[in-house]
């Protein structure tokens, strides 16, 4: 019976964690396609270091040894996993136990001291967001579900560290007692050794009858395997999704110069036509102004795939927030909240499209279409319903939210094309940047002056 149980509750788990991970690749690919290129072995070199190493993590020392605690222990915990699940379709429980011998044993004995250090962890994370109050969790974007979901993956670490020394520890005192049902383990009495269950084990449930054992036992497994069921479905849902995005997000990011900034060809080559650094034929054979793309990005459509990834990649962590000299100004602008309202931008057009509502296709595309896509969608609304106009003026462009970022998020990027946008497609942007644009088009100098920006240099051979 138990062994039935397990598989319809695993096929009803991953039956629905398909389908969300189905959407959210989805809605990672409304952006738009882009060419990620520069080598692998570097790129994979970064993975290693920084999304699997965890090396910006140590910026902060304090909270990244705690976060090492969890991190490791949670690597650790998927070997432990493998046999769970095996235990689970063949109704034995510690089937590796045998096999391995002084190995399982001492494996076991690491994930348990790895664990109670991963509780330590917990409570000082939880510690830090509710009592201590650190300012970057406590900002105005982390208000709601945020918060809830900051606090909600510690309640379930703490659950499940419950589950595997609940578990280890009746076991413990069951083998004791010749009455342990582990493969091997059956009429035997003596002791697993693991390094925490041997001694917790009998203080904890020492006293206890051999059938009040075995059920707090079953109960530590099964609490165990719900959690991580339960993870798994809703990882989509939380900023915890950077266990699996950090990886590909890392091992993409740009290989260039963070402060490189992405140009037109065809504006750039405009540009340089007016300064007279090419010729305007160079510039016709580039192809008619007219026929110009779209400038910048005014909705997640207009973003690529990889600035949607980093979206559903961020931790929520607020690092990028806490050292932006803008916020830290007291503007209004939080690098978090930029990534925060890519992500919800996308998750709303998503529901939509999961309801495919003709409704909101574009009018003139309306005749004859059957299905809402992405090619077509319109609900009225972009990302500057989510993000202000006085959010992305604010940003100075000094990359340090991109710095700051353990997992290599980029939000200066999206800032950017959000800029661009206004100021070419939708000829807005503040009244204090416009003499300078004026100056730059007609002088090439930020300032304004009479002269043309090169005339020393004429004067000087005349």
């Amino acid at each position: 019976m138990a062994q039935i149980l397990f598989i319809a509750l695993l096929f009803v788990t991953f039956g629905i964690a398909f389908r969300k991970y189905a959407q959210l690749r989805r809605n990672i690919l409304l952006g738009k396609d882009v060419e990620i290129k520069g080598d692998t072995g570097e790129r994979t070199k970064n993975m290693l270091l920084i999304a699997f190493g965890q090396k910006k993590m140590f910026k902060r020392i304090i909270p990244a040894i705690m976060h090492l605690f969890i991190y490791v222990a949670f690597l650790f915990t998927q070997i432990e996993l493998i046999e769970v699940f095996v235990d689970g379709l063949s109704g034995n429980h510690r089937i590796f136990r045998p096999m391995l011998g002084g190995v399982y044993t001492a494996l076991i004995s690491f994930i348990e001291i790895l664990s109670v250090g991963a509780f330590i962890a917990t409570l000082v994370f939880l510690i830090r967001r509710n009592l201590l109050k650190i300012p970057r969790f406590h900002k105005d974007e982390m208000t709601g579900w945020p918060k809830l979901d900051g606090n909600l993956i510690l309640y379930a670490e703490i659950l499940l560290l419950i589950g595997i020394f609940s578990m280890n520890g009746a076991d413990e005192v069951l083998y004791n007692q010749a009455h342990s049902h582990a493969v091997g383990a059956e009429g035997v009495q003596g002791s697993f050794g693991f390094a925490v269950s041997q001694w917790m084990g009998p203080a904890l449930f020492g006293g206890m009858s051999v059938g009040a054992l075995e059920i707090i036992e079953r109960m530590g497994w099964w609490l165990h395997i719900t959690v991580v069921f339960a993870f798994l479905n809703y990882l989509p849902y939380s900023k915890h999704l950077h266990i699996l995005l950090a990886f590909p997000n890392v091992f993409y990011s740009k290989l260039t110069s963070r402060g490189e900034m992405e140009n037109m060809p065809s504006i750039m080559n405009e540009v340089k036509s007016m300064m007279g650094l090419i010729p305007e034929s160079e510039v016709a054979a580039e192809g008619n102004m007219d026929d110009l793309p779209k400038f910048g990005a005014s909705d997640v459509f207009d973003l690529t795939w990889k600035n949607m990834l980093d979206a559903y990649t961020c931790t929520e962590c607020g690092r990028c927030t806490s050292v932006c000299p803008a916020n830290i100004t007291g503007k209004k602008l939080s690098p978090r909240k930029i990534m925060m309202d890519v992500r919800d931008r996308a998750e709303e057009i998503g529901k939509n499209l999961d309801t495919n509502n003709l409704e909101l296709i574009v009018a003139d595309k309306k005749e004859g279409a059957t299905k809402l896509t992405k090619e077509i969608y319109d609900d009225g609304k972009s990302l500057f319903d989510y993000i202000t106009n006085e959010e992305i003026h604010a940003c100075t462009t000094c990359n340090a939210c991109v710095e700051a970022c353990p997992v290599m998020i980029d939000p200066l990027d999206i800032i950017l094309k959000l800029r661009r946008h206004e100021i070419l497609d939708l000829a807005a942007g503040p009244s204090d940047w416009t003499p300078m644009f004026t100056s730059i088009e007609n002088s090439g100098s930020v300032w304004q002056i009479p002269d043309a920006r090169d005339k020393w240099a004429t004067d000087l051979v005349e």
